[in-house]
């Protein structure tokens, strides 16, 4: 076993000081705490640039109205990645949700590639257009959310930069809503874990409403 600087065994747990730790060690740690977590697959660039297809798993929703998604990027050590520098010049991007039979290919398209290439096309997808927004989403996703681009806010020099954008149109499969409401059990959608490992949706427990919660 690979034991962290600064690591001290108390009891039954690993005691381990941050900041002891390097930026390797500290993602790797947080991969691995912060489980499962949805992913952000992201399509951005307007035509006719090529259109940019990544996923992003330090994805959340930050506000419920308006609905704001947001997600990090993380810097390169020589460029920022093609993602933030597509939104932030046209103002737009689309949050694209897979599923379970998309695995493969969404660990695909996390391959880095030239600014000219679009991912999407190169791994064979299909691009549709979008209503509000000039960034097409893929049709074949079951979950399609247009955005605006909200802000960017940069935590540390070399540290990832978190992206917000404002839902303004969904696209969803028929059959994956019901009653206004999406239907996880139908959605089937991945989740991330550390390193390159994935987890579907697995066994789903319902339990009943807490008043007032």
């Amino acid at each position: 076993m690979t034991v962290p600087p600064g690591a001290l065994v108390k009891g039954t747990h690993m005691y381990i000081d941050a900041s002891r730790l390097d930026a390797a060690g500290t993602y790797r740690l947080l991969v691995g705490s912060v489980v499962p977590r949805p992913i952000a697959w992201v399509t951005s660039g307007v035509a006719p640039r090529p259109i940019n297809l990544a996923p992003f798993s330090s994805f959340a929703w930050v506000s419920q109205y308006p609905a704001l998604l947001g997600f990090t990027v993380n810097r390169r050590p020589d460029t920022r990645k093609d993602t933030i520098t597509n939104i932030e010049r046209d103002g737009q991007f689309v949050v694209n949700i897979a599923d379970e039979s998309m695995l493969g290919v969404l660990h695909a398209s996390s391959e880095r590639m030239p600014p000219d290439v679009s991912e999407a096309e190169a791994l064979g997808l299909t691009l549709a257009e979008s209503t509000l927004v000039a960034v097409p989403r893929l049709a074949e996703a079951p979950i399609s959310m247009e955005c605006v681009y909200d802000r960017t806010i940069a935590f540390r020099p070399d540290g990832g930069e978190f992206v917000v954008g404002e839902v303004v149109a969904w696209h969803i499969r028929d059959g994956v809503l019901a009653d206004g409401r999406i239907d996880t059990e139908l959605l089937r959608p991945l989740g991330r874990l550390a390193g390159p490992r994935y987890t579907g949706l697995g066994v789903v427990t319902e339990l009943p409403a807490v008043p007032g919660g």
